[in-house]
């Protein structure tokens, strides 16, 4: 039996949309979806554990916690409210985001929406470079065989769950280890290494700044993170709701306009000052508005987890 808090959030919540979205960046051995529930693997001071989540009574998120002591239930508590971002104020954020034409008819059926979280900022920064500039289900593919080789065998007491096996590979152990046999190509190998070194040699690099353009500054010193990488950690691992990664092809195509002509990353980072301090979540409402229109399929190869949004 595990240790089961209610956590709430203010109405709506878009749980479809925001389980949709976990469901298809699922790490193998990491992560699950089943039915209305998301699963993972966690490690807490070397303890291993088992952390579920799904719709409780009300306005709330039940999470379910195996193989964690009481003692870690705050951490715990904390990275859930950041992943699936509880903390956010719907009714603020659509007001806001309703003033302008383009967005107002997207915030009107999908008031819910949040923006995922990430559970670690290691974790995700190292899914982002994993998947520039290939498909998202590519990326998750490269994950699942990264931790397959180098993450450590899950050891939790009580039941086991199919399908998680592993923990996420800790830093130490990427920055000394071989990645180029994984199948992607070297100069991404030789970043992802780099990476988990420079957060072996400061566990905080990966942290906010005063501000989100010094959080920005911060995470592109990092190998393989450019401006969009650095945006995009800062939007989901971070929590930044000004977050905008403005270079993503996917958010250019959501506003081709009638000619079919799409606005250039400068020309859409001049559009979105009018959606601030919301930006992260005028770009969730316009990734989502291209897989309504396009449910079925992907809409291109051009960066990978950067589509993942909006896929």
């Amino acid at each position: 039996m595990g240790i089961t808090p209610l956590l709430r959030y203010k109405p709506p919540y878009d749980w479809g949309a925001m389980l949709s979205f976990l469901e298809r960046r699922a790490i193998p051995g990491v992560e699950r979806v089943s039915g209305s529930t998301y699963t993972r693997t966690i490690e807490i001071d070397g303890s291993h554990g088992i952390v579920s989540v799904e719709p409780g009574t009300g306005h709330t998120l039940r999470v379910i916690v195996r193989g964690a002591s009481l003692m870690a239930l705050p951490w715990i508590v904390g990275r859930v409210r950041r992943v699936f971002d509880l903390a956010a104020d719907p009714e603020a954020i659509c007001a806001r985001l309703r003033e302008d034409p383009v967005l107002a008819p997207l915030v009107v059926a999908r008031p819910g929406l949040r923006v995922p979280g990430g559970w670690d900022g290691f974790e995700l920064a190292v899914r982002a470079v994993l998947g520039q500039q290939i498909t998202v289900r590519a990326a998750v593919g490269l994950a699942g065989r990264l931790v397959a080789a180098y993450g450590q065998a899950l050891e939790c007491s009580g039941r086991r769950i199919e399908g998680l096996t592993h923990l996420f590979p800790r830093p130490e152990r990427l920055a000394s280890a071989d990645l180029s046999a994984l199948g992607m190509p070297r100069s991404r190998a030789a970043s992802l290494s780099a990476l988990a070194a420079a957060v072996v040699a400061n566990p905080k690099v990966i942290g906010h700044g005063r501000t989100l353009d010094e959080t920005v500054t911060r995470l592109r010193g990092l190998a393989g993170v450019g401006e969009w990488t650095a945006q995009y950690i800062a939007m989901r691992a971070l929590g930044e709701p000004d977050a905008f990664p403005a270079a993503d092809v996917g958010l250019m195509r959501a506003l081709t306009d009638q000619s079919g002509r799409r606005p250039t990353s400068t020309e859409l980072l001049k559009t979105a000052e009018r959606w601030r301090p919301w930006r992260a979540y005028a770009a969730q409402h316009l990734w989502a508005s291209l897989a309504m229109a396009q449910p079925d399929r992907g809409v291109g190869r051009a960066r990978g987890e950067a589509q993942s949004l909006h896929r």
